[in-house]
């Protein structure tokens, strides 16, 4: 097969849930950054083949967002586009379907975007369509009713959200709230420490956000950091569920953002001048329990490491979405790794954030600008992902 290559993998800043970057719907964040990327590698937009864009909280206001962030953007209408969902698998899988489509030969050059507005996602009825005679109708929390419907009810029984499935692995794994709050202070430490010595510097795009008046406000920098985070203000935090460990500060947040990335064959990248970051060398899926999706990226990254012949310790650098302090902390137990050295060295989903569909774009940004400033060669990310399932892939700098 040929090689897929990344060129240029930008994201914007990640805004806080209802915070500056709440005034721009997903389809807008989605066309930004399609026309950050386009002007940023110079190529005849009617030379791409597709268009992909990760989203995990579609709305009928933008559908296909593939197709209608491309158009908004201002792209050909020759150029297609789709979207897909796997949860907060979505982003890596867009990125994994592009490099299908460039390694089998059926296209040289796809651009990807994750893309979620969690400050946007809306309520919803199901007891509306034929309307209402007397009485009241419920309206459901999409954010809320996605994660307590994230398996069938029938078959493995009501799971209250994500939070109940971390604490199920920290009662697995031996995991104390202490592990999870002292885990939460190094992911803050370590975003903080990023951002001030500037190692974000070239893969954030600013975005000017429009207010009031014509004002318009330039957000610049990730907003849900606490540079101030310590063991202290960790363990004042009140659990979320009585019996557990997870607290708001120890779990991922909810975001808005966006990434975007081009994914190409060795022919367009010469072609067109471009300088490639890392080709993708192999992924893998695979199924867990739904009541410990946390676990995930456990077999998936066996099944990854068993096909290339690799082992963890050939790894320079690893990103493990953070959902859930206590969830990363399983894994890195089952995992064996007691060094979190080359682990989320600049942060990842608890400091930085979550915004589920754009996060498999983000953290394969943030991983390949990190293995070019170290000169690293290998580079795994992998997530867990809600209803039971992990996802992992395997970069190498080119």
């Amino acid at each position: 097969m040929k090689d897929a290559l990344i060129v240029s993998p930008l994201r914007t800043p990640i805004g806080k849930f209802g915070g500056a970057l709440s005034p721009l719907s997903a389809d807008q964040l989605a066309a930004f950054m399609i026309r950050q990327l386009m002007a940023r590698v110079a190529i005849p937009a009617q030379s791409l083949d597709e268009v992909i864009v990760a989203q995990s909280y579609a709305s009928s206001e933008a559908p296909c967002m593939g197709r209608y962030a491309a158009l908004a953007a201002g792209l050909p209408v020759e150029v297609p586009g789709y979207t897909l969902d796997r949860r907060c698998g979505s982003g890596l899988q867009a990125v994994i379907d592009a490099s299908l489509k460039v390694q089998t030969g059926h296209a040289e050059a796809v651009l990807v975007v994750g893309v979620e507005s969690m400050s946007n996602i809306e309520y919803y009825s199901t007891d509306m369509r034929w309307g209402a005679r007397a009485g009241s109708v419920r309206f459901h929390d999409r954010l809320e009713r996605g994660r307590e419907r994230s398996q069938p009810v029938e078959r493995f029984g009501h799971i209250s959200g994500m939070p109940e499935t971390a604490d199920n692995l920290a009662s697995d794994y031996a995991i104390s709230r202490e592990d999870a709050d002292r885990f939460a202070v190094l992911s803050h430490q370590r975003a903080a420490s990023a951002w001030r010595e500037g190692r974000f510097a070239n893969e954030v795009v600013p975005v000017d956000v429009p207010g009031k008046r014509g004002s318009v406000t330039r957000v610049e920098k990730d907003e849900g950091i606490r540079e101030d985070a310590s063991l202290d203000s960790m363990s004042g935090l009140r659990l979320l569920r009585p019996e557990g460990v997870c607290t708001a500060g120890n779990s991922s947040q909810q975001n808005d953002a966006a990434a975007a990335c081009l994914v190409v064959s060795a022919d367009y990248a010469a072609r067109y001048g471009l300088t490639p970051f890392a080709r993708l060398v192999d992924w893998a899926a695979a199924g867990c329990e739904p009541s410990r999706m946390g676990i995930g990226p456990v077999p998936a990254t066996g099944k990854l490491l068993a096909r290339t012949g690799l082992t963890l310790a050939d790894l320079d650098l690893i990103e493990l979405n953070e959902a859930f302090a206590a969830q990363a902390l399983a894994v890195l137990k089952a995992w064996g790794l007691e060094d979190f050295s080359r682990v989320n060295v600049n942060g990842s989903g608890i400091s930085l954030g979550h915004p589920i569909g754009a996060t498999g774009v983000r953290i394969m940004t943030t991983l390949l600008h990190e293995m070019r400033r170290r000169g690293a060669r290998y580079g795994l990310e992998t997530m867990c992902i809600g209803g039971g399932q992990g996802l992992a892939a395997l970069f190498e700098r080119v």
